[in-house]
């Protein structure tokens, strides 16, 4: 059974930092695509960031190109999105979710994660204060 667990939400001022993990299990971790993606109230859901199979290539919404940084341990099945400079209007439920690379093994599109093959959590909540 496939799972994807995140962590990490919690409560901050303006200015601070968080770090959220998604811990994933029931597939191979190491295949797939990474993402962080974020449903703020009354929008749409939109992708925060994405990373490659391996880890070295990293793509990022402008919103937050800078002040996050996405990451992945292959070993230890985890995905992970430091949040620094955060500002109230970061405040949104974070999921994150697994896809299939493309043909060219490319995972910098957020729309590989609206296939009906891609996983996804449950989301944690992230609150920023002013």
């Amino acid at each position: 059974q496939v799972q994807l667990m995140e962590s990490g939400g919690g409560s901050v001022q303006a200015g601070g930092s968080l770090r959220l993990s998604c811990a994933a299990s029931g597939y191979t971790y190491g295949s797939r695509c990474m993402g962080w993606f974020r449903q703020l109230p009354r929008k749409e859901r939109e992708g925060v960031a994405t990373i490659s199979v391996g880890g070295g290539g990293k793509y990022y919404a402008d919103s937050v190109r800078g002040r996050f940084t996405i990451s992945r341990d292959n070993a230890k099945n985890t995905l992970y999105l430091q949040m620094n400079s955060l500002k109230p209007e970061d405040t949104a439920i974070y999921y994150c979710a697994a896809a299939r690379p493309d043909s060219d093994n490319w995972c910098g599109d957020f729309k590989r994660y609206e296939s009906n093959e891609a996983y996804w959590g449950q989301g944690t909540q992230v609150t920023v204060s002013s």
